[in-house]
């Protein structure tokens, strides 16, 4: 197999420095695709930060809308004749697209017009999260739409077995594994704080229960505060505190029904290793990830991390070894098994230990190098994939 360098087109409606597990996945693999000698053709919306940079051969710039109920977020704008006329002045070897609004049907369809090979990311779970939204009638369109837009690729990237496996279930075609990796030097446990962990109101015997994600519906955060309660009545010998990084429109709801809570805001890379690496357990409660960056960030920062056995939990925590897991939608299971953790110092302690091991060996340079394996192998295909059937008659 060839090992020329590439030219990879990547099309996102997210990218660094907006803060979301997309965009730090993407800016991951950007990073290695250039450590490896490739060239990136960057194609997104306009970031507030751009300012008033100008688009060129290495980044193609767009109008974005704010997606509803995600600020900070947007839908890029469908874009078919501007990539035509880029991809035909410098056509790239390869396109990976990893979301699936306007821009990125315009690139798959431009491609597909130009017959450049396309591996497209399955990254969010958005047709799970229409119910959360008061629009659950448009799961099934939804649905319906990602995986004709999936099947249309010349293969899918999917973060986790489970994943791969209900989407199969589901209809969808030619899926592959592309898990996550994370930098276990920036998250590490010897980043702890005692000034932070004072700033919070805790000595040094006392509990830090630490969230970190966006404050919205999908990430199922009811339970992350019944399951916080029902800690600090099971376990009253402790003196536990609630610590939440990250914003979102859940937050001053959450204020409200968690006063006693610490709500951090937004961090970004080593004051947030910072956060992590000074709490004690990790509370994951979400069931609408396709893998969940966080809770392997949270594993290298050397935390006691309760989850659903499903996407990176599923991948990453053997039970009462470096985590704990619970049945999917398993609630009560979900807080007796973040209540075990509290039983015992010493058992604890032996599972950060071990959290800290597996996640140290969870890099992103095997997972950059399956990803360039992956570009090239939709290269060799002679043709384009199977035709589907459209729901979107006129594209």
């Amino acid at each position: 197999m060839s090992t020329s360098p590439l030219l990879v087109a990547l099309i996102s409606e997210t990218f660094p420095p907006e803060i979301n597990g997309v965009a730090n996945t993407l800016g991951r693999l950007v990073d290695g695709l250039h450590a490896r000698g490739h060239r990136l053709q960057l194609v997104r919306p306009r970031q507030a930060s751009d300012n008033g940079r100008k688009s060129d051969e290495r980044l193609l710039l767009t109008r974005g809308w704010p997606l509803p109920g995600y600020p900070g977020l947007q839908w890029g704008q469908s874009s078919l004749p501007r990539l035509l006329l880029h991809w035909k002045k410098q056509r790239p070897d390869v396109l990976y697209i990893a979301t699936e609004g306007p821009l990125g049907l315009s690139a798959l369809r431009a491609a597909r017009r130009l017959q450049i090979p396309v591996v497209s990311g399955f990254h969010t779970n958005f047709q799970q999260y229409t119910g959360h939204y008061g629009v659950g009638l448009l799961t099934r369109a939804l649905t319906l739409y990602l995986r004709w837009f999936h099947n249309r690729s010349h293969m899918t990237l999917v973060p986790s077995a489970s994943q791969q496996t209900e989407l199969q279930r589901r209809g969808f075609e030619r899926l592959r594994l592309l898990a996550r990796g994370v930098d276990s030097q920036l998250f590490h446990p010897g980043k702890r704080s005692r000034a932070l962990r004072r700033r919070w109101g805790l000595g040094e015997g006392d509990i830090a229960v630490l969230h970190v994600g966006r404050l919205a519906a999908e990430k199922n955060l009811g339970l992350l505060a019944r399951s916080f309660l029902a800690l600090q009545a099971a376990h009253p010998q402790h003196r536990l505190k609630l610590v939440l990084v990250g914003d979102g429109p859940q937050r001053a709801s959450l204020q409200q029904l968690l006063p006693d809570a610490v709500f951090c805001g937004l961090q970004r890379g080593e004051a947030l290793a910072t956060h992590y690496a000074s709490g004690d357990l990790f509370l994951f409660p979400s069931l609408s990830e396709t893998f969940g960056n966080v809770l392997l960030e949270a594993l290298a920062s050397g935390l006691g991390v309760a989850a659903f056995n499903q996407a990176a939990a599923a991948q990453h925590i053997r039970h009462g070894h470096n985590g704990v897991l619970a049945g999917v939608e398993d609630e009560s299971g979900f807080i007796a098994a973040a209540s075990w953790l509290l039983k015992d110092p010493d058992s604890l302690r032996r599972v950060r230990l071990n959290a800290r091991l597996h996640a140290s060996r969870q890099g992103w340079s095997a997972i950059v190098e399956l990803f360039e394996e992956h570009l090239r192998s939709a290269m060799r295909p002679i043709g384009e994939p199977p035709a589907t059937h459209s729901p979107c008659p006129n594209r």
